[in-house]
């Protein structure tokens, strides 16, 4: 689950090569500090993975279609550093059978929920709800190899968005929905806390007599600020969802419920000398457009690392070293 509390203390700073970077240097996280554990339970191993997209609300086709490439890109090799390459890093992980999480995320089925079946003003359970109703109306209930996207458009409120979190992943129950699958939710923050959950596309205000400069915003490398902070936290999600599907997988701490997961413990690295409140080396285009990875159809991305098994470390495809 990706959350608030980090995000109010990121920055960048430029370089003369048309780079971003930072002054602390090769933090990336500490080895020393993270007790990330495997605890017996199954990541989300099968071949190939069937992913099904819930969009509910209004969406926009354009904003649609940004997040479709997005999706493609996670198993679509394309110009390094790409998207593909940071799949890679959430692939390392394998359940007590020696299966890896899976290599492939197929775009199977989309269900478009545009009447808001359940109202504007969601909880956690609501999500599960509405995969019902996609289930019922559309979808599969694809209890073998199916991952369910549920996508809240800008209008819609959810139970601790914007003041907790910003996405989350959890598991159906069979008494709502007819059997147990595995599920993210993400909403897009464009209209409601842009400066929480689309960082660094937006920024902040400063808290008054805090000593905070506003620091400039950095432009999203698709054009919108909502839909390019919802990838960056789609990412997030698919990373952890893969790897603790069932809250038994892969996480550090005690408490299942509340679990430091592969991507929570790089929060805010997107790129070489990231950690302790910077965001480490990125790129920007022509156009000045923030990114660290590529996409299909020349699309660009910026997406946080995760954490490398390998290395021991927070690591990312556009890494310096």
């Amino acid at each position: 689950m990706i959350s608030l509390i980090f995000l109010f203390f990121l920055s960048l700073s430029f370089t003369s090569n048309g780079q971003f970077f930072d002054e602390s240097k090769n933090y990336e996280g500490s080895s020393d500090l993270v007790n990330l554990q495997y605890h017996m339970g199954p990541v989300i191993s099968s071949p190939e993975t069937s992913l099904y997209i819930i969009w509910y609300g209004r969406w926009n086709p354009t904003h649609q279609s940004t997040i479709r490439d997005f999706i493609y890109s996670v198993s679509s090799p394309t110009k390094h550093p790409s998207v593909y390459d940071w799949w890679k890093t959430v692939m390392l992980y394998r359940d007590q059978t020696g299966s890896n999480i899976t290599r492939t995320l197929y775009l199977s089925g989309e269900f478009h929920d545009s009447a808001y079946s359940h109202g504007s003003h969601l909880t956690r359970f609501s999500v599960q709800s509405i995969i019902r109703t996609a289930v019922t109306n559309k979808l599969p209930l694809n209890a073998l190899n199916g991952l369910y996207l549920v996508l809240t458009s800008d209008d819609v409120e959810m139970q601790e968005f914007c003041r907790a979190i910003c996405g989350f992943h959890y598991f159906t129950f069979s008494t709502i929905v007819g059997a147990t699958v595995p599920y993210v939710w993400v909403g897009n923050s464009r209209k409601q806390c842009p400066e929480m959950c689309a960082y660094p596309f937006a920024q902040p205000k400063p808290f008054p007599g805090s000593g905070f400069a506003t620091r400039e915003k950095m432009k999203p490398p698709n054009g919108e600020v909502g839909i390019d902070g919802m990838i960056s936290v789609i990412a997030h999600e698919l990373a952890e969802v893969s790897s603790n599907p069932m809250l038994n997988g892969w996480y550090g701490g005690e408490d299942a419920m509340a679990p430091t997961e592969i991507a929570d413990l790089c929060l805010g690295v997107y790129g070489s000398g990231g950690g302790g409140g910077y965001m480490g080396s990125v790129y920007k285009d022509r156009w000045r457009n923030v990114y660290n990875v590529n996409g299909v159809k020349g699309r660009k991305y910026l997406i946080q690392w995760v954490w490398d098994l390998t290395r021991n470390r927070c690591f990312g495809p556009n890494a310096m070293n």
